[in-house]
């Protein structure tokens, strides 16, 4: 189970972008890795198409899921997840530090 989902608010722990925050745009669960807004930001060199235009366009490359932390809504720290059973017995995330289930 992935403890991260989209549009999670995650801290970079680790990497160039060490300290940035932003949200989860999308998630590669088969490599390990997320994109997130504003992160990782690289050049890539596109050839001109019919429909769009060519150039150095900017862009969210992916980083992997271990140098991210979940920022938890009430305490506004990044946190470390723990899954705990639901009454309806599902799984929940909650945070370690306060306790607060993460929705």
């Amino acid at each position: 189970m992935l403890r991260l989902k989209k549009k999670d608010m995650v801290m970079v722990m680790a990497g160039k972008d060490k300290g940035k925050k932003g949200e989860i745009k999308e998630m590669h669960p088969e490599t390990g890795k997320v994109v997130v807004m504003g992160v990782n930001i690289v050049s890539k060199h596109k050839r001109t198409t019919k429909e769009k235009p060519g150039g150095i366009h900017k862009l969210e490359a992916p980083i992997h899921i271990s140098n991210v932390q979940l920022i938890c809504p009430k305490c506004a720290k990044p946190v470390k997840i723990k899954v705990i059973p639901a009454p309806s017995g599902d799984k929940m995330r909650a945070c370690r530090k306060c306790g607060e289930v993460i929705l």
